[in-house]
């Protein structure tokens, strides 16, 4: 009889790709700002922190549908982010960042969204989650654009 398979032996290879710190969030509640008077973003929730991997899943896709049809809401930029097995399941709509980049710097400062509950299986190494980026500019490009003073011709 064989013996069961050890998955301790494979945390030397985890730990040399799981070296990103990736946060999960759900946006704050509204604040009124009293000194204008409108809402504005609350702090975000925090719901854990901890060391991960943001993966890419395929270039840019394409999502048709015919007017008045449905269809599911399926993502045009798919990532993967794989956390140890005690990192929760992360539930749909929660927004993912990464606040520390160990390799690629490019992973600073964007978010994802969770497409549905992170994979849970029987034979598990990491725990996968299915994510969808909502980022629209590169952090890089959102500090370069400034907006232009408007002078009225008259």
């Amino acid at each position: 009889m064989s013996s069961p398979i050890s998955l301790a032996a494979l945390e030397p290879v985890l730990k040399r790709i799981l070296v990103d710190t990736v946060q999960m969030f759900r946006p704050g509640p509204q604040v009124l700002n009293e000194a204008t008077g409108e809402y504005e973003p609350g702090p975000d929730v925090i719901l854990w922190e901890g060391l991960g991997a943001v993966f890419s899943a395929g270039g840019p896709g394409m999502v048709m549908s015919l007017a008045g049809q449905a269809y599911q809401d399926d993502t045009r930029n798919r990532y993967q982010l794989l956390t140890w097995l005690d990192a929760p399941v992360a539930s749909r709509d929660v927004r993912v960042r990464v606040r520390t980049a160990t390799v690629d710097q490019g992973l600073l400062n964007r978010v994802w969204r969770v497409l549905d509950l992170s994979q849970a299986q029987t034979l598990a190494i990491v725990r996968t989650t299915w994510m969808d980026e909502v980022t629209q500019q590169s952090p890089q490009a959102a500090k370069a654009v400034q907006p232009e003073a408007h002078t009225p011709p008259f």
